[in-house]
Order: structure tokens, then C-alpha cells, then sequence
């Protein structure tokens, strides 16, 4: 024992000679820390407060867990646009593409371009479950949102009437699966309700509240709409108050806050059923960050105080922010966005 103390005494010392040997004929090196994460975030299009929000949720991530995250959003909603974007991004080389598609499948080449090359990619706010995303972003689930919507609007209705759902995108996975599960649900929960529209207006509030006052002439008889995005909501809010349809047709949909207090306040708009959309992002940039390292998601994961346990589903690799909250005149102001 002895012996092999003071051989690894020996050659310890050694070691230590040639390095100082060494460092009289060369500077020392140390060790450079790692660059930081390159995260893009491309939402499904630029200048709407609810992407806005989403960005600076991310932003306030990146500088929390010390990444590079940056906006790359498309002018339309037209899926080229964002394809053209992400190949840009692959050239550029980034680490992570956060991204929420306008068209899933016509995205779904271009994510598996991308991880070809290296390149993590995440879908946010919308799913592209049959591409190569290694993991989505989900706000929350289609049967809470669908649930909260019809059960907010059947409450002013009575739980009967005619009502019609103005969309945006036709290939939208998010919204047609809320979509899908507002019609499960009501018929199953509200037996004497009617869904006799739904209509597209592709992210445009104009488009929204001209289609819906389309909606409101064909059918006399109409007592609710719901905005399925939160460019709709406002929209189909202002056909009811153009209309001079207040009290009488009444409107919910996923908002945001701030946009849509004026139609909560005149009681054009009922109620919006949204999430917080800054802590969408800030979860968005947390998850491309844990990919970029290498680290592993767990069943609970503690991403920040005020996210101290968002869930993991490994069979469908999805990371779920939580419950949707129900935003009201009476708690609008809680929300900044």
C-alpha cells in the first residue's frame, strides 16, 4: 500500500513539472464556457398582441437561462411563408426552431429537414404530431378549452338557441381539434343547441367580423358565436355590437385580455377562455433550452416559481402548460397583454 502511494505520489509530481514546463513555453488555456442556445421562434404570424405576448414569454426565459432567442414571423399565414422562414433558419444553423404551424402537414418536410441537419424543433400553441418535433408545447387540452368555451357560452343562452363558430385557419390542428371537442361536448352536455356554422377568416379580425356579420343575416334566429382564435373573438364581438345585437347574441372565444376588454366591458363579449399567454413563451423557450442541453423532461417538471409543475406526456411527447383561465370585465385588468 505504501508503495503505491508514493508511486502516484511520483507521478503526480511529474505531471506537475512538465505542466509547469509547459506553461513556461505556451499560455495557459482555460476552459472556454459553452455559447448559448440559438433559439427562433416562429410563430404563425407577426404583429398580433397574442404572439407578442408569446415573445415576450420567451424573451424573459432566454435571458433567465442565459439563451439567444429570437422572433422570425411571417408576414401572412400563407404555410409558404413559414416554410420559406425555416429554411432559412436551417441554413443559418441554429440550435432550436420553436414553432407553431399554420398548415402541419405542408410544415412537416421541412422539420424533418431540419432535424436531418441537427437542428432541435419544437412545436408551440399548435401540434405538428405527424412530423419529426421532438416535442409540443400544448397551452392546454382540447376538452378543457372546448368545455370552457360552450359551457361560458350555453350559460348565457340558456343551453339552447342557434349558434355558429368563427375559426381561423381551415388546417389549424389546434383549433379544429377545440373545435371538435365543442361539438362532442355539446352535444352530449346541451342536447337543445344547434351548431349551424362554422366559418374561417384565416387570423384577420376584419375578415372575422365581416363573416360574421354574414352569419348574424342568414340566421335570424341565432343566439351565440364563439371565436375559436384570438383574432376571431374580437371580431365576431364588434359584428354583435355593429349589429346593435347586445344582450341578444352573445359571444365568447379566446381573446386576449387587453384586446378584448371594450367588447367585456359593453357586454358584446361574454366571456374570453384563454391561458397566460406570456408564461405559453416563457414555457416555449424553458423546453428548447432543455432540448439544446440534452436534458431530459421528467413526468413533473419545475421550470420557474410560477411554473413550479408542468407535466410531461412521454407517449405523445407533449409538455402541457396547464388550465385555461376564464378572463371576465371583472379580472381583465389582472392580465397586461
Amino acid at each position: 500500500m505504501r508503495g503505491r502511494t508514493t508511486t502516484l505520489v511520483l507521478g503526480a509530481a511529474l505531471v506537475a513539472t512538465a505542466a509547469a514546463v509547459a506553461g513556461s513555453c505556451s499560455p495557459v488555456l482555460s476552459d472556454s464556457a459553452p455559447e448559448p442556445a440559438k433559439i427562433a421562434f416562429v410563430p404563425k404570424i407577426g404583429g398580433i398582441p397574442y404572439f407578442d405576448a408569446m415573445n415576450a414569454g420567451g424573451m424573459a426565459a432566454a435571458n433567465r437561462l442565459g439563451a439567444k432567442w429570437f422572433l422570425r414571423a411571417p408576414a401572412s399565414v400563407d404555410p409558404a411563408a413559414q416554410t420559406a422562414i425555416l429554411r432559412q433558419l436551417i441554413a443559418k444553423r441554429v440550435d432550436v426552431i420553436a414553432v407553431a404551424p399554420n398548415d402541419p402537414a405542408e410544415l412537416a418536410p421541412t422539420i424533418a429537414e431540419a432535424r436531418a441537419k441537427g437542428i432541435h424543433v419544437l412545436t408551440t400553441d399548435t401540434d405538428a404530431a405527424g412530423s419529426q418535433r421532438e416535442v409540443f408545447v400544448n397551452q392546454t387540452t382540447a376538452e378543457g378549452i372546448g368545455s370552457a368555451l360552450v359551457d361560458s357560452l350555453m350559460k348565457k343562452t340558456g343551453g339552447t338557441g342557434e349558434y355558429a363558430i368563427v375559426s381561423c385557419g381551415h388546417a389549424a390542428a389546434n383549433l379544429n381539434w377545440w373545435i371538435e371537442a365543442e361539438k362532442t361536448y355539446a352535444a352530449q352536455r346541451y342536447p337543445q343547441a344547434k351548431l349551424v356554422e362554422t366559418v374561417y377568416a384565416d387570423e384577420d379580425t376584419t375578415t372575422a367580423t365581416k363573416l360574421a356579420k354574414e352569419i348574424l343575416n342568414r340566421h335570424p334566429k341565432l343566439t351565440g358565436m364563439i371565436g375559436q382564435c384570438t383574432t376571431a373573438t374580437p371580431g365576431i364581438a364588434r359584428a354583435v355590437r355593429d349589429q346593435q345585437k347586445i344582450g341578444q347574441v352573445f359571444t365568447v372565444g379566446t381573446g386576449t385580455p387587453q384586446t378584448m376588454k371594450p367588447y367585456l366591458v359593453d357586454g358584446s363579449c361574454s366571456m374570453t377562455v384563454l391561458w397566460n399567454v406570456e408564461s405559453l413563451g416563457y414555457l416555449t423557450a424553458w423546453t428548447a433550452e432543455q432540448l439544446a442541453t440534452g436534458t431530459p423532461l421528467r413526468p413533473k417538471n419545475n421550470v420557474s416559481p410560477e411554473l413550479p409543475a408542468v407535466r410531461y406526456d412521454a407517449a405523445t411527447r407533449t409538455v402541457l402548460l396547464g388550465d385555461p383561465l376564464l378572463i371576465t370585465q371583472n379580472n381583465v385588468d389582472q392580465f397586461k397583454y
